[in-house]
């Protein structure tokens, strides 16, 4: 059967294991404040995240209260001017996506919003679900996550290992995150709000906070596809 995410109660985890499967993308949290020593120390730890010729090319800029709430305007003004207001960072899917991977794609959003009640008629609600993604599902902290634009392609995989880390350290320290490229598609805005130079590219934001876990859309199957579709065994015998 394929692996699935569920919600997991906000206790302490002793493992890896029992962190990669208590981990999911969170997208309603609670307004409970995150206190800054606990993200310091998992931050703190996340250094140790590998990267080539440990050059350690992540920036993060963490947020919360008043700042955190100047992006989500400077980004809701630009969401209100249609497709004019696109400043898109880079192209969060492949141009010409094919299957399997479209049909993963189209798969899980149709299931979040069955998850919400919404169907594909309701345009509408469709809509103010999207807006929801910038206003961080109400989290009350966001981390983005950026890096020099003379970096390329395998120090992006760097910053995608250093931002798994973070995740399964938050799921260690009883918190609850959502990663979130959608933020790429508005980089300028967001850039600027924050007061980053040209030389920066925006690569993701982070929702940090705890996990609403009576929310419906915090609770259904993610399904995770077989291993024999993603593993090629060499030389093991039968």
């Amino acid at each position: 059967m394929p692996v699935t995410d569920t919600l997991s109660p906000p206790t302490a985890t002793a493992s890896v294991t029992d962190a990669l499967h208590r981990r999911r993308s969170v997208r309603a949290f609670t307004d409970r404040p995150v206190d800054p020593a606990q993200l310091r120390d998992i931050f703190a730890a996340a250094q140790r995240a590998p990267s080539g010729g440990n050059l350690q090319p992540w920036q993060a800029t963490v947020l919360t209260g008043a700042p955190w709430q100047a992006v989500q305007d400077a980004v809701a003004t630009r969401i209100a001017m249609g497709r004019e207001g696109y400043e898109p960072e880079y192209d969060i899917y492949p141009k010409g996506l094919t299957d399997p991977w479209e049909s993963r794609r189209y798969g899980v959003g149709e299931a979040l919003y069955a998850s919400l009640g919404i169907p594909r008629e309701d345009k509408p609600a469709r809509l103010d679900q999207f807006r929801h993604n910038y206003r961080g599902f109400g989290a009350p902290v966001m981390l983005f996550l950026h890096c020099s634009r003379i970096m390329g392609p395998p120090q992006w995989s760097d910053m995608g290992m250093w931002l798994q880390s973070v995740m399964l350290l938050l799921v260690e320290h009883g918190l609850a995150s959502c990663p979130q490229e959608c933020w790429a598609m508005y980089g300028a805005t967001v850039r600027r709000t924050l007061g980053l130079g040209d030389d920066q590219i925006l690569f993701s934001g982070l929702a940090i906070g705890y996990a609403d876990e009576g929310a419906a859309v915090n609770r259904w199957p993610v399904p995770r596809v077989e291993l024999e579709d993603v593993i090629d065994w060499q030389g093991f015998g039968e």
